[in-house]
């Protein structure tokens, strides 16, 4: 998978649309979640994108402090269906780590997780605080990677 990083500015119309047709995929239809996913925000994010042959296979969008929450964060996480299983979630959360040290200069992360990932962000040095809640419907909890 090769991946990329790129601000809103930067996105062609076709790999915005990439972006915006996988989320609405994975999040709307797949999770069968009616929520409005252009919310306004993708302007001010940074874009890690992960191509194979041409296909969007994983994404997500992180924010610098204060663009989202008080600290920067991760979100709109995902992996195309038919790609799971190759362990693209670990390399796309791994981009966006390192992507957040380098363009915000930041190393505490916050994130909405659903719950059943919570070992996978874990894995990746996050630790959950706080109660469930539900976002769109679906369990979530906070987590802070520090």
């Amino acid at each position: 998978m090769e991946i990329e990083v790129k601000n809103f500015e930067e996105l062609s119309t076709k790999e915005l649309y990439d972006v915006l047709q996988l989320r609405s995929e994975v999040f709307v239809v797949e999770q069968d979640c009616v929520y409005q996913d252009i919310d306004g925000k993708d302007e001010r994010a940074l874009h890690i994108m992960g191509w194979e042959d041409g296909i969007l296979v994983a994404y997500t969008r992180c924010f610098k402090a204060g663009d989202y929450f008080d600290d920067a964060s991760i979100g709109r996480v995902l992996v195309r269906e038919n790609y799971r299983k190759l362990g693209y979630g670990h390399e796309i959360t791994k981009a966006s780590i390192k992507a957040i040290k380098t363009k915000y200069k930041a190393d505490k992360i916050k994130i909405s997780a659903q719950i059943y990932l919570v070992i996978f962000y874990e894995s990746h040095g996050f630790k959950t605080f706080g109660d469930r809640y539900l976002e769109d419907g679906i369990p979530h909890i906070a987590m802070v990677r520090a």
